[in-house]
């Protein structure tokens, strides 16, 4: 990004964002609500752009921020974007309370002319990344909606029989499973049903351990004599939840091949997924999230931008220490806490995490601990564009 001389801070919302230009003194050029529409915005770029270097700053990058965003971008101007958590603590520094359109602008504005490095850079993605970044929001809601239907079935089951829920387990969003309460329902018909045909719905899509799951489900079904009240009306919800979440199993599934298909044609899809623990779909949310990595000087302030860098904490010489930090991207860091427990089977990973284990760490902080070392490596990888190597036992 070169040096601008002035300042656009767009705090963009559905219909329409407010637009605040400063000067590099701090001077309002512009201060008035800008129309979501480009040729709106190219014509007040334009004009700030005839005699200056402009930077255009947002709230927000994607969705109601990606049309101004891209306008800029086509106008060959520099972009940026102002994350929430630093906008709040900034806001804090200017002197007032209200929660206004135009106030959350001049904030944008003056904190990309008095503390740009508080920006974060908005790279221009081509049509796969920007493919890429619609698929993994639309498989986040996805993972919403399944993890709700199947809090929800499973509450159904606790309602009336606790016992059959217990069974099911960790099965409950099984296919197979699935299928079985979409065709019988609750207990009462799966009792009417009968063990032989339990097992024969669940052996279409769980062959390994329809007789296991079976027999579990017969014996859960017996240990209950009592009919709950609103059984009844359980028995009736319970088919077309099994088949909704059915279907969004279907829909993930399916955005899962999307997605592999989009990483085929990134050069750095191959070098993420070498690494053990790393499967598409990590793989894409480190893409959409960090791109090649680039806009991070250093592994330590990557590590701090996904919240995996440890906080310091000292006044004086009684109180110090490392916390956990609870900020960074929620999104990247849950990906890869989940990537380093993935990574468990792989020796050098376990020998790591054994080692933590054996200092006193709990099972979460050795997680942490392992995702922070991977992220060195990662950002290794994506910086010079090299497939994952193991250490060797002499070098480990």
């Amino acid at each position: 990004m070169s040096e601008p001389t002035v300042f656009v801070g767009l705090d963009v919302g559905k219909s329409e964002h407010h637009c605040t230009a400063l000067n590099a003194a701090g001077d309002r050029l512009v201060d008035r609500p800008l129309p979501n529409d480009e040729a709106a915005l190219r014509a007040v770029f334009a004009e700030l752009a005839q005699a200056a270097q402009v930077v255009i700053v947002v709230d927000q990058p994607a969705s109601i921020g990606a049309l101004p965003v891209a306008v800029a971008q086509a106008m060959g101007l520099d972009t940026g974007y102002l994350p929430g958590l630093a906008m709040r603590r900034i806001a804090d520094l200017h002197p007032g309370t209200a929660k206004t359109d135009a106030r959350d602008a001049y904030v944008i504005a003056d904190a990309a002319r008095t503390l740009p490095h508080t920006l974060r850079s908005v790279d221009i993605a081509g049509p796969a990344m920007a493919d890429l970044a619609v698929l993994m929001g639309y498989d986040d809601d996805l993972r919403d909606q399944v993890t709700a239907g199947t809090n929800r079935i499973r509450n159904l089951l606790l309602s009336v029989h606790p016992a059959l829920e217990r069974a099911l387990g960790d099965n409950l969003a099984h296919p197979a499973v699935l299928g079985l309460l979409a065709r019988y329902g609750g207990p009462t018909g799966l009792k009417a049903a009968g063990k032989k045909r339990i097992d024969t719905v669940l052996a279409k899509k769980a062959p390994r351990m329809h007789a296991t799951l079976a027999e579990r489900i017969w014996t859960a079904l017996g240990e209950q004599t009592v009919v709950v009240a609103g059984t009844t009306a359980v028995e009736a919800i319970l088919p077309k939840q099994a088949a909704a979440l059915a279907g969004l199993l279907d829909q993930r599934r399916q955005i899962a091949a999307d997605v592999e298909r989009v990483l085929d044609d990134h050069p750095l899809a191959a070098v993420l997924t070498s690494m053990p623990g790393v499967g598409v779909r990590t793989a894409a949310r480190i893409l959409v999230e960090i791109g090649d990595a680039s806009s991070f000087p250093s592994a330590g302030h990557l590590a701090a931008y996904a919240g995996l860098a440890p906080v310091t904490r000292r006044s004086g010489s009684s109180i110090k220490g490392e916390h956990p930090a609870r900020g960074g991207n929620k999104r990247l860091k849950n990906a890869l806490f989940l990537s380093a427990f993935a990574a468990l089977h792989d020796p050098e990973s376990r020998a790591y995490y054994d080692r933590k284990r054996a200092q006193g760490k709990k099972h979460n902080a050795a997680i942490v601990c392992l995702a922070r070392r991977r992220i060195d490596v990662i950002y290794a990888m994506l910086r010079d564009g090299t497939y994952y190597q193991a250490k060797t036992s002499a070098a480990a």
